[in-house]
């Protein structure tokens, strides 16, 4: 079994960790809401998504999002504004709790009851890497029958746990699974 990289780029190859890309089309399948969080509207939009209901609010609350209801209600109303810190806080509160809402429906869709969802895996770029040191690396394809561990990972924003769970689904790919720890993008649908 091939080990993993240590020194990834070394001589020029491109690419994120696979886990990062399927941590990204999964924010893509959630749906997050476009408008910037600067905008009035993107932040009013944030803050009733997190005060519509007491899970949301308490869910917000767990998330690191902890402001008094007058506060809160001066934001809704305009009347002031929130500090950059707290924008922040907003934007992850609005990010985790949405994870959790989003994952039971994603976790059913990608599962597909047992039938998995089909997984196009990109591979790293070495337009950079000298012709001597490239090797032959292509695109590659899996079906990826069991979704329950990487999007739990990804819904507690478990960076390492993701890791975890996506290299043992990779490794699938048989003894060239090392070669795809780095890729440009992994592709799948739900």
């Amino acid at each position: 079994m091939p080990e993993r990289s240590i020194e990834f780029g070394l001589f020029g190859a491109r690419g994120v960790k696979g886990h990062e890309a399927v941590a990204r089309q999964l924010d893509a399948l959630a749906g997050y809401i476009a408008t910037p969080i600067t905008a009035r509207r993107g932040l009013l939009a944030r803050l009733h998504y997190l005060t519509r209901t007491d899970h949301a609010r308490a869910a917000a609350r767990e998330a690191g999002l902890i402001v008094t209801d007058r506060t809160l209600k001066a934001w809704l109303e305009g009347k002031r504004l929130p500090s950059r810190v707290n924008l922040e806080r907003i934007e992850q509160a609005y990010r985790a709790v949405r994870r959790e809402n989003v994952a039971r429906y994603l976790l059913a869709r990608l599962n597909r009851e047992g039938r998995g969802t089909r997984v196009e895996i990109h591979p790293l770029n070495q337009s950079q890497v000298s012709q001597p040191r490239q090797r032959e690396v292509g695109m590659r394809h899996m079906n990826v029958r069991n979704w329950d561990r990487i999007v739990a990972a990804w819904a507690a924003g478990a960076e390492q746990e993701l890791d975890d769970a996506w290299v043992e689904q990779v490794i699938d790919l048989g003894s060239q699974w090392g070669q795809y720890e780095y890729v440009t993008n992994v592709g799948f649908a739900a």
